[in-house]
Parts: C-alpha cells; structure tokens; sequence
C-alpha cells in the first residue's frame, strides 16, 4: 500500500538567542498509510512535534525547514504556497495541538471555533456543521452537549477544553490527524474513552494519524509502529509489539524505565508511611464552597463546583488531589489562593483565619501561599525575558533590585537545575520542560510556606516529568516546603504524596494517607480510577472495555448535584432510593482515613 503521507531527509533549524541557526532535526524519513497510527517519542527537546508539524508544511517561529520532502498523496507540501497550505490544513490534514489553552481564542465562543473549519472550507452548511460539532461533544462525553458550544475557552475545564479541540480537528473529516500530545490535560478515565473514540474513528474511517506523546502507557495501545527520536535524529524503528518487548538502543530501553507502574501495583514500594511525629496545619478548609457565576455579596453562586470541603495540609508535606476533569480540583488550588473567593465555609493559615479574596490579604500572606500554574504557556508574557518574570516577586516582596535581584534569579534558576544563562531567554526559546521549571522557580523566589501545584508535570515526557518530581522532592527537602500536587496521574501521586484527597463533583468522597486510600476499602470511584490507569502492554485498552468499572463509571460524565452521592449514577454499588436521595455518611477506617459511602467498609472490601 502506498503512503498516505512520506517524509524524506527532513531539515530543520532553529535560532538561537545570539541568533545563529543550529540544526533540530537531522534528516529524518518517515511515511504513513491509510489507516496507521504512527507513535513520534522522546523526550523534551526530541524533535517529535517539530517533525509532525513539518506534515503541515509548517515550522515554528524561530525554526525553519532548510531541507527534505513532504509528500501527502502526490502533492510536495513544502512547495505550496500559503493559499495553498490553507487549502490543505483543517480539510485533508489536521492537527490537535498540545496546549489546547493556547491554542483556543478567549475572545470566541466555542461553537464558532468548531465550525470555523467546515465553513471557511465550504464542506457543510452552519446548520450541518453545529449538528456534527454535537455528536462530536456527545462521542467525547463532554458535558451538556448541546450547550457547551456557547461557552467560552475559560469556562470550562483543561480536560474538556482538549476534548474539544479533538472535535474542532475532525470536524471536516480529515485524511491525515496530527496528535500532539491529545490526551496530556484529561484525566484517567476520560483517557480511556477518548482513546477508545480516537482508535475508532482512525480506523472507521481509513484515516492516518501521526501520534506524538510521551506517555508511552498510551502508546502502545494505539498505535501500529513507533519512532523513536533523540536530538533531532531517529535512533530507532519498528513495529508497536517489537519496540515494547524487544527495544534495540539504551535510550528507547531507558524511555521504557520511565514509565511509573500503575499505583496499585506499586503502593508497598511508593507509598509514604504515615509520619511519627504529626506535623502542624499550615492550611486548612472547613465547610468550604465556592463556584463561578451571580452574586458577589456572599451568596451562592449560579454554578457551585465546591461544596463543604474539608481539607488539611500538613507543614513539609505533600497532600495530592486527584479526581477527574472538572471534580474542583484546580477550583480548590484557586480558592486557596485567594484568586477565586469562597461562597461559604473557612480558610485558615498556621491556625488563622484567612481572607477568602487575593485582594484583601496582606503582601506577606501572599507571599507565603503560592501557585504554579498548569500551562505554562499562557502562564508567562512571550515578550518578558526569563530574569524579569524572576524577578518580580523578588521587587515585590523583598524590595531587590540590581545585581542583589540579577544574583537570586540565577539562583533560582540553579535551585530548578536551570543554566543561570537561561535568565536572557524568552519562554519562546524554552522546551516545555524547562517553561515548567521556570514557571516553578517563579512561586519558589516568594520563600512560600504552601506551594500549589497544578498538573505541573502533565505536559512533560515521562523522563522531564519524572525529573521535575525528584527536583520537587529534593526542594522539599531543602526548603521545607508543603505542597498541595493536583494531578490526574495517579501513579505520579502515589510515588509523592503523604496524603490524598480524592475529589468528585466537588466533594471529598475519600481521604487519608497515600497508602490507605491507595488500598481497600475503596471507595467506589477511587477504585474507578485505579481501574482506569493505562497499563504499559499491549490489549490493555481492549480488556479494560469489557470490565464493570468501563460499564458503569468511565464512559459517563461528572455531573454535580446538590443531593444525594454524586456519583450515584455511575457507581456500581449504588443503593436505588438512599445514594440519590440521602448524603453519604463519612466513614473512618482509621483517624486520618475518611470514606464517604452509604455502604459499610466491610463491604467496600468485599468488592476490592
């Protein structure tokens, strides 16, 4: 079969901030037919998302393409002309970037962005186009289907804003998709779903598609053959199975190292005991509720997310939140921030009351709660260089300036295993690993008592990732800090955390120490998730379709309500006519564990 898509000796350069151009991809071949997925891995700075973007005819600022062909069907792209690559992009090749954040305009709502495409092509009416959109939605269990197309890109999830630009990308049909890194913002079971819907409509549909991911979990239930990239250069080549079970070159065996087990596989080994000596609180929620919407003189708002949370972080301890994609759990980073007020309930600080809103805290609270953000690409001003973005919470908060200030950015830079030359960069010129370095080292120069950290390693390939958690570890040694790590990988919460606290539809359903909640009794969702954690072997997709947790729990939404268990429709435990109507009593199997369940916990171990 001929292919669909064939890339020969392709050269890219990229700038430099002294502006000399040095190659990034080194003559690299690859070709894909009708109805193969083709998996691009490596780490951070590999050339994997340089390369597929090159099946756009498109480069990057800062890189340009110096050599090679890219042939899709009979066409040379790189000799089309802009009118011509517009032709081509959207309707016959399109692309599902990483960083669905940036990639959405905050200005349009949704629905128009989704249509655009088809319109602009002229292959389907507004009406027909808006009908499609929704099946889309519908297929990619986003919620309220027919109304989310009116929302904006802020109001809705990072999860569910990635979701949707899977369905903009299909909307015209596409012959060749291009996945950069499609699953990295969604959480564990709304992964699975949408990589069952992706492997469906690719092969439903005879279509190509070029997968660029670090998650190797995910690769291999997907994809047919890999490439393996290193420095711009392709250092290995074969088919799915033989890359997993029989990998050639040390660093496609070390890739393979990367990869965390699943949690429950490795809690013994992971897992942190509980410490002998209790630590004091530095911050605690009581009763707490918030949302988005209405009335801004303490009364409930239009759309709740929280509702009477009740959380402690202990000082030099790690509390990871998890849960899937909008259960509150960067609502409650942002509530504890100061950046969203609550509605209700208290917030406390080393055993004080503290203000709900940013703006009526002192500097010095401030400063001692900080948050790193879970896109660090919209996170820092493209035209700021690294030292200024540094730099300013070291005016703000400890008066610095000149060589005093200069001398702590590069500081802080080292502290993140960052060059302190890094300092004249722009975040244009930085990898995505090193952004969230950067994006790290801006929370740390405030000298925080709490840093919150929101998804700061989903973006990263499974080396970087695994690299920012020993930095944090390390940190945390050093400094003292607590940290508050919101995440949707559960085996990168079980390797870290103390404590965690699993959320739903903005409820603790279940909390305690790493170990407890990571063994049985479950609670009915937690054991969803554990379920729903890709396994790195082939088949794993297929037999997880077929098991109880698929059928009741991953393929439905999270739908928040004000009575009754939340989870009650998706949970196969429910008790008709008690979990829907009457709240869950919270049940404690030791002083820190907490299960909220109508079921007994002789039960819930029963069904472990």
């Amino acid at each position: 079969m001929s292919a669909l898509l064939q890339i020969d000796d392709l050269q890219v350069e990229g700038r430099l901030p002294d502006h000399t151009w040095v190659p990034i991809v080194r003559h690299v071949d690859l070709e894909v037919k009708r109805g193969e997925v083709v998996a691009l891995i490596g780490e951070s700075g590999a050339g994997k998302s340089t390369v597929a973007l090159a099946a756009l005819g498109y480069a990057r600022p800062g890189c340009h393409i110096v050599g090679g062909r890219v042939r899709f069907r009979d066409t040379d792209i790189l000799t089309l002309d802009n009118a011509g690559r517009r032709r081509l992009r959207g309707r016959h090749v399109a692309y599902i970037a990483q960083s669905a954040a940036a990639a959405f305009n905050a200005a349009l709502t949704i629905g128009y962005q989704v249509n655009e495409s088809p319109l602009v092509h002229g292959v389907m009416s507004e009406v027909e186009a808006t009908e499609r959109a929704e099946r889309f939605f519908r297929q990619l269990l986003l919620p309220e289907p027919e109304r989310i197309a009116r929302k904006y890109p802020h109001q809705v999830s990072g999860g569910q804003l990635q979701r949707l630009m899977a369905a903009m990308a299909m909307a015209c049909g596409p012959d060749l998709l291009v996945l950069d890194e499609p699953t990295t913002a969604i959480d564990v079971t709304t992964q699975v779903e949408v990589l069952i819907a992706f492997k469906d409509l690719i092969r439903q549909n005879r279509m190509a598609a070029i997968y660029v991911t670090h998650d190797l979990s995910v690769v291999v239930q997907i994809t047919d053959r890999i490439i393996v990239l290193y420095d711009g250069e392709v250092i290995e080549e074969g088919s799915t199975e033989q890359i997993l079970h029989h990998p050639r070159e040390t660093y496609t065996r070390a890739l393979m190292a990367a990869v965390r087990p699943p949690p429950k596989v490795t809690i013994a080994a992971r897992a942190h005991e509980t410490p002998e000596a209790v630590n004091p609180i530095v911050v605690e929620t009581r009763s707490l509720c918030a949302g988005y919407g209405g009335p801004r003189d303490g009364s409930a708002p239009k759309s709740m997310v929280l509702f009477d949370v009740d959380v402690t972080v202990p000082r030099s301890e790690v509390v990871g939140v998890i849960g899937e994609s909008g259960c509150g759990k960067s609502t409650l980073a942002r509530v504890i921030s100061g950046l969203l007020p609550a509605s209700s309930g208290e917030l406390r600080f080393n055993g004080a009351t503290l203000e709900s809103n940013v703006r009526q805290r002192s500097r010095e609270a401030l400063r001692r709660i900080q948050i790193v953000f879970q896109m660090p690409d919209v996170s820092f001003n493209p035209k700021v260089r690294v030292k200024r973005a540094l730099g300013r919470p070291l005016e703000l908060y400890f008066g610095m300036d000149g060589p005093s200030r200069e001398a702590r950015v590069r500081e802080l830079l080292e502290m993140v295993e960052l060059p302190g030359s890094y300092a004249e960069r722009y975040p244009t010129e930085l990898s995505g690993g090193e952004k969230q370095r950067v994006n790290l080292a801006r929370a740390l120069a405030a000298e925080p008592d709490v840093v919150l950290c929101d998804e700061v390693t989903s973006a990263l390939d499974t080396v970087v990732g695994a690299a920012v958690i020993e930095l944090l570890k390390h940190l945390q040694d050093s400094l003292g800090n607590a940290y508050v790590f919101i995440s949707h990988d559960l085996s990168t919460v079980a390797s870290f955390a103390d404590r965690i606290v699993v959320l739903y539809a903005g409820r603790v359903v279940e909390q305690g120490t790493t170990r407890e909640v990571l063994e049985p009794p479950y609670h009915p969702y937690t054991r969803l998730l554990l379920a729903s954690v890709p396994e790195l072997r082939q088949g794993w997709l297929e037999d997880v379709r077929g098991t109880e947790e698929a059928s009741s729990g991953i393929a439905r939404a999270v739908r928040i309500t004000r009575t009754g268990c939340p989870f009650f429709e998706r949970c196969p435990a429910a008790i008709d006519e008690v979990c829907n109507r009457i709240d869950p009593p919270s049940r404690a199997s030791s002083v820190d564990h907490i299960v909220a369940c109508h079921r007994e916990l002789s039960e819930l171990d029963a069904m472990s």
